[in-house]
C-alpha cells in the first residue's frame, strides 16, 4: 500500500475531511476532499459535518476553520506552517491603529490571526474584498489590514476611502518584476497576464485581469495562453488539470515556503496521531466569529 492509499484508507476510517488550499502541492490537492481559495474553504469548514478536519494550508486558515466549526477537531499537519503577512500586525498594533483613527471601521483580510480578526468589524478575502468595501457608506473611513496591496486595489475598485496597514505577502510583493514580465511577453507573444491582487501595484497595473485564486481557476477553464502572477505552485496545479492549455508562471520561483512545508508524510502523520490540533481562545474565537460571520453574510 503506497502513502496515498494509506492516507485515503485512514481518512475513510476516521471520517476525516481533508481541505487543501490552492497553493498546496498537486498530490495533496488531488487527495483532498475539497480544495479552493480562502473564501471557498471557509464556507466548507463551516458546513462540514465531519468531527475531524485536516487543513492543508497555513495556521490562520486552520484557525478560521476552528472558529467557524467549533464542534470539529481541526488539525494543521505542520505546526509551524505560518503566514508572514499575518505576522505583520498584532491585535495590540491594530488597537493602536484604531485609536489613531477614531470611529473608523476595520476590514480585515482573512490572512490574519484570530486575535486580529477579533478586533475587526468584518473579514474579507481577495475574492470578495471589493464587495465588502462597497457595503460601507461612501463617506466612511475604512482601515484595511494587513495587506496594503489588496487594500489599495480594492479601494480603487470600490471607490471607498481606505487607510491601509503597511503589510504584504513577500511572495506577491517581491516575487514578480517588470523584467519577468518583459521577458515573458517577448517569449510568449499574445499571452494575457492574470494577477492576484496581493501583487505589487505595479504588476497589478499591467494585468489584463486581477483575480483571486478561485477566480483564476474559473478564468483558466475558459481561456488559454496565459501568464499567471501568483504562487507558482498554483500554476503547477492549473497545468496539471489543464494539460493542453498554454499556461506559464510569471516567476516559477515565487512560492510560499510555508505552504510547501506540508508533504504527504506530514498529512499521513497528522491523520495517524491526530496532530497538531489548532485551538483558539474561546473569547477571541467568539469575537473573531462575528467578523467572519459578517463576511459570509455579505458574500451571499
Amino acid at each position: 500500500m503506497n502513502i496515498t492509499q494509506k492516507i485515503d484508507k485512514l481518512r475513510r476510517e476516521k471520517g476525516a475531511l481533508i481541505l487543501a488550499h490552492n497553493y498546496q502541492i498537486t498530490p495533496i490537492q488531488d487527495l483532498a476532499d475539497h480544495r479552493g481559495d480562502s473564501l471557498q474553504l471557509s464556507v466548507l469548514a463551516e458546513q462540514a459535518q465531519s468531527k475531524l478536519i485536516v487543513f492543508c494550508g497555513v495556521r490562520f486558515m486552520a484557525e478560521t476553520a476552528a472558529i467557524l466549526n467549533p464542534e470539529a477537531k481541526v488539525l494543521l499537519p505542520v505546526a509551524d506552517a505560518g503566514c508572514p503577512m499575518a505576522d505583520m500586525i498584532t491585535a495590540e498594533q491594530l488597537i493602536e491603529f484604531k485609536a489613531e483613527h477614531p470611529g473608523a471601521k476595520v476590514v480585515c483580510y482573512v490572512n490574519s490571526s484570530a486575535a486580529v480578526k477579533a478586533e475587526s468589524d468584518v473579514c474579507c478575502t481577495s475574492s470578495n474584498a471589493v464587495k465588502i468595501l462597497r457595503s460601507f457608506p461612501k463617506d466612511e473611513t475604512i482601515l484595511f489590514v494587513p495587506d496594503q496591496n489588496l487594500g489599495t486595489w480594492a479601494a480603487k475598485q470600490a471607490k471607498r476611502k481606505v487607510i491601509v496597514w503597511p503589510g504584504y505577502c513577500p511572495v506577491h510583493q517581491w516575487g514578480f518584476t517588470h523584467r519577468n514580465l518583459a521577458n515573458l511577453r517577448a517569449s510568449h507573444p499574445g499571452f494575457k497576464l492574470i494577477a492576484h491582487p496581493e501583487c505589487d501595484e505595479d504588476i497589478v497595473a499591467e494585468a489584463d485581469e486581477v483575480l483571486s485564486t478561485g477566480q483564476m481557476e474559473k478564468y483558466v477553464a475558459e481561456n488559454d495562453r496565459l501568464m499567471i502572477a501568483t504562487d507558482a505552485t498554483f500554476t503547477d496545479y492549473l497545468k496539471h488539470i489543464h494539460p493542453h492549455k498554454e499556461l506559464v508562471a510569471l516567476n516559477n520561483r515565487a512560492r510560499c515556503r510555508n505552504m510547501l512545508k506540508i508533504t504527504l508524510p506530514d498529512l499521513l502523520s497528522a491523520l495517524e496521531k491526530e496532530k497538531y490540533e489548532v485551538k483558539v481562545d474561546p473569547d477571541v474565537a467568539r469575537r473573531a466569529k462575528r467578523c467572519l460571520d459578517r463576511m459570509l453574510e455579505l458574500s451571499t
